[in-house]
């Protein structure tokens, strides 16, 4: 892997995009996505522009080396429902109208056919954990 690719990783969970996704908002294939994720090739300066407008992030950024205090694979692990009810003292239910009401400000829920998908920031949920201590 590539810093690129770690951190362009990073922010597609983050912003709970899929690679089909990014490559139709970018206007690359899957494919081309896929590689640039796997670390197997690193876009062209123009759509490394492209890419981060998508993400609402800065190109240097994505380019940027990992700091010794950032902690990437800490950010890319997912929080599950009952692991986030957990932390902050409530159910999974409670978590879960709350994802799908859009009011978490650390995650969100998005409605396939018939069911949810939770997503959750870690970084976004210890920072609202941190706040409402």
């Amino acid at each position: 892997m590539n810093i690129f690719s770690v951190r362009l990783k990073q922010m597609m969970i983050e912003r709970n995009m899929s690679q089909a996704e990014l490559a139709k908002l970018i206007g690359k294939c899957k494919a081309s996505v896929n590689q640039y994720v796997a670390g197997k090739a690193v876009p062209k300066p123009n759509v490394q522009e492209k890419i981060a407008n998508v993400l609402n992030c800065a190109v240097d950024w994505l380019n940027k080396p990992v700091d010794a205090s950032e902690n990437i694979s800490e950010s890319l692990k997912k929080v599950s429902v009952s692991r986030c009810a957990q932390l902050l003292g409530k159910s999974e239910q409670f978590v879960r109208v709350a994802l799908q009401k859009g009011v978490a400000p650390f995650g969100f829920a998005v409605k396939s056919k018939k069911t949810y998908s939770y997503h959750i920031s870690p970084k976004k949920l210890s920072e609202y954990i941190e706040s409402v201590i």
